[in-house]
Formats: C-alpha cells, structure tokens, sequence
C-alpha cells in the first residue's frame, strides 16, 4: 500500500525532528516553512518538497501535521487567506500544538463538512525526543480517523495515548503542562527558600534525586540548575504562560475555583512581564531567586 502524502507546518524546535523522522522513515513530505530556514533547507536536503502556503499545502497532501505555538496561529494556517481549507480538498489534519481545547471543538465542528477531519495530538517531552523518535501524544478524535494517521504519529512517538473525542487530547496537554509547570515554580521557590538557609542547589538535589519526587522533568530542570546547560529544556516561559492561560481560560469556563493554576500562572507571568519570556522553563528559579535577592548561578 502506498504512503500517504504527508504534509508538515511548524518545523520549530520540536517539529523539525518530528518532520525528519517522517520524511526518514519513507513518507512522501511537503513542508512549509516560515522562520526556520535552516529546518527547511535540512528537510529538503533529505527528500522533502517545500511549499509557499498552506493551500498548497493542504493540495499536495492527505494528511496535514501542525506543530505551531497554538491556537491563533492553528486557525491562521487553517482558516486565514490561502489557508488548508481554501483548497477545497478533503484532509486530516493533525494538530500536534498545545491549543485551546474550546478552539479544537469548535474548528473541528466547522471543518467536518467540508471533509475536513481535525485530530488533536499534542506532544511531551523534549526537542531531544523529538529527533530520537521517541515523544509521547496525547490523541483525541475519531476512531477511524486517529487509526489512519497513527502510522505517521508512530514515525515520531515512543508512546501514544488515546484520549478521547476530538478535544481531549488537547485538554489533557494542559493538565500535564499544569503539573509540570506547577513543578518547575515548586522548584524555584523551594530553591530560593534553601538557599536563604544556607542550603545550596546540590544539598536539595542530593535529597531529592533518587527519591520518591524524583522524575524525568526534575532531571531536565536540575541539568540547568546544576551544570547552567541552556538547551536542557528547551521551552519558553513565554510558551508556558500561554499554557497556563489556556488553562485558566478552560477553568473559568467550566466554573471552577482554580487557585494553585492560578499561582503557579503568576509565577510565570511576574517572569514574562520582566522580559524574560524567551528563557526557558529552569531559568525560573534563576528570576525567583534574583527577586529575592540571590545572585544567580
């Protein structure tokens, strides 16, 4: 059986591995790019196609991936001038941003009938992951639709989780970024706190590693705090408060009291309101600390 076309948007930090892995493993790809030159070139140096819009996009494919920032940018790409769905052609698309779950619900309901299919499957884990093959998907939607794309979401996931109706996925997505998030201002508090002790980061990450609060996530963070490696987790506080607002946004709707979402969205806001927001995640406990008077490093 022939593979299907597949078409990529996003070849950012995560989606340029992800897009590799496809194109690798023997998929026809089209790619569009915007920002990333250097991703595009390396795609189209290992067999894929690039394309100018995201109408022709969507008319040399059969399946779209998006790997964008979220939800405005996933309705420009769809529904903007020259967007997939200008092209009149039937597609799924698969969105592997973090998006507003309402955004989801309500895209996929104005896409069924102009045979339009919408997948959520946003992602965890790291840029790393991505290259290696090896990212967790949280996917909503239909049945039938969710087992034609898996052979591509396979190309680039170590495990794939069903969640649900179309929607969930992506519902799911924030409630992970919720306690990771919620970690990583746990971290640079407790750090801050330590360290007004007299407790050094090494003296916390003796007790901690190898304990029951160890986790992948701490030993990302904790690369950074201990080693200053920049690229160990690569995401933005700026991406993380758009998470967290996200969040927030589902929480009111549903009429909920949402107080910790709250404070740990602060925490990330005090940081993006300070010009901080193009650092990354560990960098947090760097602005907590400096806001209490602890030099950083």
């Amino acid at each position: 059986m022939d593979k299907e076309r597949v078409g990529f948007a996003g070849v950012g930090l995560m989606g340029h591995g992800m897009a590799r892995n496809i194109v690798d493993k023997g998929w026809p790809l089209s790619v569009l790019g915007y920002k990333r030159r250097d991703a595009v070139e390396d795609l189209v140096a290992h067999g894929a196609r690039e394309v100018r819009s995201a109408r022709e996009l969507a008319e040399n494919s059969d399946v779209v991936v998006l790997c964008v920032t979220g939800s405005r940018q996933v309705e420009a790409l769809v529904e903007g001038p020259d967007g997939l769905e200008s092209a009149g052609v039937p597609l799924v698309v698969v969105d592997c941003s973090t998006s507003e779950p309402a955004s989801t619900t309500r895209l996929a309901a104005a896409l069924a009938p102009r045979g339009i299919t919408l997948v959520d499957a946003p992602l965890s884990r790291t840029p790393k992951d991505a290259w290696a093959g090896t990212l967790d998907v949280m996917v909503g939607g239909d049945e039938d639709a969710v087992a034609r794309v898996r052979p591509i979401i396979d190309c680039f996931a170590g495990r794939v989780v069903p969640t649900g109706p179309v929607g969930t996925g992506h519902t799911m997505k924030l409630l992970n970024n919720f306690v990771s998030l919620g970690y990583a201002a746990l971290y640079s508090e407790a750090l801050m706190l330590g360290a007004k002790a007299g407790l050094t980061p090494q003296v916390f990450d003796s007790v901690i590693r190898g304990g029951r609060m160890h986790c992948p996530f701490y030993d990302t963070f904790f690369t950074y705090v201990l080693e200053r490696d920049r690229d160990a987790h690569k995401f933005s506080l700026s991406n993380a408060l758009k998470d967290l607002t996200y969040l927030a946004g589902f929480a009111q709707a549903a009429e909920v009291a949402n107080p910790v979402g709250a404070a740990v969205r602060n925490s990330f806001a005090q940081a993006v309101a300070g010009g901080r927001g193009a650092d990354y995640v560990p960098m947090l406990s760097d602005i907590v600390g400096a806001a209490n008077g602890i030099a950083e490093g």
